[in-house]
């Protein structure tokens, strides 16, 4: 055998192996690429596939694999051999002129069949690799959520972890919470969608939707393009494209639905992302329900303590000081008592004041607690205490100034959305351990403008950052 043959052969053995020794996809595809037109010296590699395949292309670049038309047969100078997985078409492995000039030679074309039959191997265990960390991202995601619901506070901040978990896993660009409505319809009481989050809270889906009775009947509603399908009606569908709307069902009620639709043009959920999705859904369904309960008999309980607190104070404490106050007006009648009347006289009126004060308080434990705060410190807590579902940890967050007052409503809206863009970004960032927010309304502009800044520091590194140095966002606008 001469030098050459045994140099491919062994270049043909260390791309075989090499191909099954990466299980994440892309870079798989890419070594075939790579091994391709390192073993027969093409100069360019494509890999065409006949359906959209949203894992397989991992970008532009030499030897990139891509989708293609169809290329010419029969060429000399181009090569083109099928990659199978399993029984599956998967794509076909296409190389153009060899760099010599010369044409592609038949062990050319066995070593290329060679390849393409152990990546076919290799593309079939990255897929289930692929599926599996799938799974286990929806999988953690649904205890997380289910954890958060039954630790954290109000029905509006579970709604929001749901809808802010949700759009992360799917890879959405918005994470929607829809409730019915008196009138038969469906209305988004909760979004989460950093990009855009203008007008979508409160767009509302009509009575008699075709959309709408799937969804009542318990169905998930999947789209191709929110934007086009005849049968979404809300005033914001023409933003988004694929979508998936899932009922939030549990005990056969019907509580809310899930919408997470993603960007125009943006790629279709795959039937593995469509299961996954329901879920998930299913089961944040259920932690809503138990959650609720849990919250009803946390304010029963509350309700029940402050009811015992009101008759003790009314049974015990009042009664008493009401009779320490007879006393003491019974003891300025009597004789002798004209030397210490004006000291009495003060004291009866410091129990009557006294008394006054605590039926207030028994008035006041007898209403129901407040709800939570709506100023900008509360509605910033609220987002700080949703983002610690995503973060495993709470934000330190710091207020300057009377930021309820100083702040009005249309840049307290501007400044949660980049609140909530700068959290999304914490969460994304690799080992954050600490996030520090800091609202400061007696800032000022360049110009001597007031103005309230955010700030929004984090320790985890990301792509672009100084090693060392933590992300800090800075948001101001003039007040």
């Amino acid at each position: 055998m001469s030098a050459r043959p045994a140099s491919r052969l062994t270049r043909l053995l260390d791309a075989v192996l090499g191909v099954g020794t990466d299980l994440d996809l892309r870079s798989t595809l890419q070594h075939v690429m790579d091994s391709a037109t390192e073993l027969t010296g093409a100069a360019h590699a494509t890999l065409t596939t006949p359906d959209p395949d949203p894992t397989a292309c991992p970008g532009p670049g030499p030897g990139a694999p891509h989708r293609d038309g169809p290329a010419r047969a029969g060429s000399a100078h181009r090569l083109r051999v099928p990659i199978h997985v399993r029984d599956e078409m998967f794509g076909e492995l296409c190389l153009e002129g060899p760099l010599g000039g010369g044409p592609f030679t038949a062990e050319d074309e066995q070593l290329l069949r060679v390849l393409a039959a152990q990546a076919g191997i290799a593309i079939g265990n990255a897929r289930l690799y692929e599926t599996a960390r799938q799974r286990e991202r929806w999988i953690e995601g649904a205890a997380a959520v289910t954890t958060a619901l039954l630790t954290g506070g109000s029905a509006d901040d579970a709604l929001t972890t749901v809808a802010e978990r949700a759009r992360l896993l799917a890879g959405a660009s918005a994470g929607v919470i829809l409730r019915p409505t008196a009138e038969g319809g469906m209305e988004i009481v909760t979004a989460s969608a950093p990009d855009d989050p203008e007008g979508i809270v409160g767009a509302t889906i009509a009575p008699g939707s075709p959309v709408l009775e799937q969804l009542l009947g318990g169905e998930p509603v999947f789209l191709a393009d929110s934007a086009t399908d005849p049968r979404m009606t809300t005033h914001v569908r023409h933003r988004f494209g694929p979508s998936m709307m899932l009922p939030l069902q549990a005990n056969g009620r019907l509580i809310g639905t899930l919408a997470l639709p993603r960007r125009r043009g943006g790629l279709p959920y795959t039937p593995l992302e469509r299961r996954l999705a329901t879920q998930f859904a299913s089961q944040a369904a259920l932690a809503l329900v138990l959650a609720g309960a849990r919250h009803g008999r946390e304010r029963l309980a509350v309700y029940e303590d402050r009811d015992r607190i009101a008759r003790d104070l009314h049974d015990l404490v009042v009664q008493r000081l009401f009779a320490t106050g007879m006393m003491l007006e019974s003891t300025q009648r009597r004789p002798g008592a004209e030397d210490v009347g004006d000291l009495l006289g003060q004291a009866v009126d410091e129990l009557r004041s006294t008394v006054q004060e605590v039926r207030t308080a028994i008035f006041a434990l007898q209403q129901p607690p407040p709800g939570p705060p709506a100023g900008l410190r509360g509605r910033v807590l609220r987002e700080t205490a949703a983002a610690a579902a995503l973060l495993g940890f709470p934000p330190s967050t710091h207020f300057t100034g009377a930021v309820d007052t100083r702040v009005p409503d249309r840049v307290a809206d501007r400044l949660l959305v980049a609140l909530r863009q700068a959290l999304a970004a914490a969460s994304r960032a690799h080992g954050t351990g600490r996030v520090e927010v800091s609202v400061d309304a007696t800032a000022s502009l360049p110009d001597g403008r007031d103005a309230v800044r955010l700030t929004v520091s984090h320790d985890g590194t990301a792509d672009g950052t100084a090693d060392g140095a933590p992300p800090t966002t800075t948001w101001q606008s003039p007040l």
